[in-house]
């Protein structure tokens, strides 16, 4: 009892001196960010771009300790931008409705874009039809290692296209917990199962613009000067990511080496069933339409549909026949959607204000050359969102990036965006990485080698092919 009452009091006291840290952490992000914006005189930025500049950091800043959660922080940016920036005879606004360009982001297209998405997610996982399908395909993959891998991976991979990436991981790793339960400790195999899974998720996240916030936060800032649907989309992102996809299994299956030949794959089947499935029109009604969106997203060139627009069937749908019901629609990622509305509110002030021509005046585009500069950028992105979430590390370096072209930005912010994507060296550095470390057959270093590869591959990779399809920009 005495062990108990110890143990308990260590974890209370390890709460308590967590409480106490955050308030200092909030307490020198504000003073950092307030020398950093006030104290030195910055030629050629006005008012307006100083108080941005000072959010900027500070939200900057806010994420990289995690002194309040994400979305707290996009929400701080609002309220700041509305305070400072939209106060009519302030430093910026002129009249009593400039404020509103603060909070329009919230209804922009990007948002409903991105809540299809999750309707559909929360639709298949409903009817259990994700499910069903993951295991019927790796079903289909032979008992070979690797082609058992291969199934994994590319089943995750589709998924992570259109569902979550933490939802899609935390679905395979139930699908393959039988498969993995049957192997034997000394057997290396698991790990690169454990592995594949989101590594592949964070890989097909870069694939559609629903695929990952940082797609959704290119897609909106581009929406003003050069607009990318979804198939056009997936002509840029689909390429490098399916080759960093198969560089990813060969180099796990060189790593983490199969004990047998042959893997017994008569758990999928003898293993718990799942959570009973709802009616069979409800099922039906989800297949239809999930493949229905799909086309129309992939064939928005034909019928001229905006990709937004095409996300209302879902919805609609869904909601209407009680597929996804209040259950459902509560439990769906807002803290997601407001840190988006946070990310592209940044982008309004940086760019409305100045801060961004200012700071890419400051960069050595003239020594170095524009493609030098997205490459640092994008290497950037990558290294920092293994650290901070890479939605947050996207809302602070995009807009920057856009604002090295405004005639045709997308070959600058497009890359940033995807190598966002191939932050995957720590076990904290996503939320699929923390799903597979949890099950407690991998350590930290399991996730550092693979992750260097792609980090140091993707990024150059990526710029490489966005200039071969987008052009230079200029």
């Amino acid at each position: 009892m005495n062990d108990e009452r110890w143990n308990a009091r260590r974890i209370l006291d390890g709460l308590e001196i967590t409480t106490r840290k955050e308030p200092l952490k909030f307490a020198l992000s504000l003073a950092g960010a307030a020398a950093l914006a006030f104290i030195p005189e910055y030629t050629g930025l006005s008012p307006a771009g100083v108080w941005t500049l000072f959010i900027l950091v500070f939200a900057a800043a806010l994420w990289i300790t995690e002194a309040i959660p994400a979305f707290a922080v996009a929400i701080l940016i609002i309220g700041l931008e509305i305070a400072i920036l939209g106060r009519p005879g302030g430093v910026f606004a002129k009249t009593d409705e400039d404020w509103t360009m603060f909070v329009e982001p919230w209804a922009s297209p990007v948002i409903w874009l991105f809540f299809g998405g999750f309707v559909l997610a929360a639709a298949a996982a409903r009817t259990g039809l994700d499910r069903w399908l993951s295991r019927l395909v790796i079903g289909r993959c032979g008992n070979q290692p690797r082609w058992l891998l291969a199934g994994v991976m590319g089943m995750t991979f589709c998924f992570s296209m259109f569902v979550s990436n933490t939802a899609t991981t935390a679905m395979m790793i139930a699908v393959t917990a039988p498969i993995i339960a049957t192997l034997g400790s000394g057997d290396r195999f698991p790990r690169a199962l454990l592995l594949g899974v989101p590594f592949a998720a964070g890989l097909g996240g870069m694939a559609t613009v629903i695929g990952s916030p940082p797609n959704a936060i290119a897609h909106g800032i581009l929406r003003s000067t050069q607009q990318i649907n979804f198939l056009q989309w997936m002509m840029i992102g689909l390429p490098p990511a399916l080759l960093l996809l198969a560089i990813v299994w060969a180099f796990l299956l060189r790593r983490h080496p199969a004990a047998a030949e042959r893997v017994d794959l008569s758990a999928l089947t003898t293993s718990e069933p799942f959570p009973r499935m709802l009616p069979l029109w409800q099922r039906l009604t989800v297949m239809i339409t999930f493949f229905f969106t799909v086309a129309l997203w992939m064939t928005g060139p034909l019928h001229g549909i905006p990709t937004p627009v095409v996300s209302f069937v879902p919805i609609t749908v869904f909601t209407v026949t009680g597929v996804v019901g209040t259950r459902e629609i509560r439990s769906l990622h807002w803290d997601i959607l407001l840190l988006l509305t946070g990310g592209l509110a940044l982008g309004v002030a940086v760019s409305r204000t100045g801060l961004a021509e200012w700071l890419v005046a400051l960069l050595p585009v003239a020594d170095w050359g524009p493609v030098a500069v997205v490459l640092a950028l994008s290497y950037l992105c990558a290294g920092l969102s293994n650290f901070m979430s890479n939605t947050a590390a996207a809302n602070i370096l995009i807009p920057i990036a856009a604002a090295l072209s405004t005639a045709a930005p997308a070959a600058y912010v497009v890359p940033i965006a995807l190598a966002a994507s191939a932050a995957m060296c720590l076990p904290v550095s996503t939320p699929p990485n923390a799903i597979a470390f949890a099950q407690g057959r991998l350590e930290a270093r399991d996730f550092l080698a693979g992750g260097l590869l792609v980090g140091l591959i993707a990024p150059g990779l990526i710029v490489f092919w966005c200039r071969l399809i987008l052009g230079s920009g200029n």
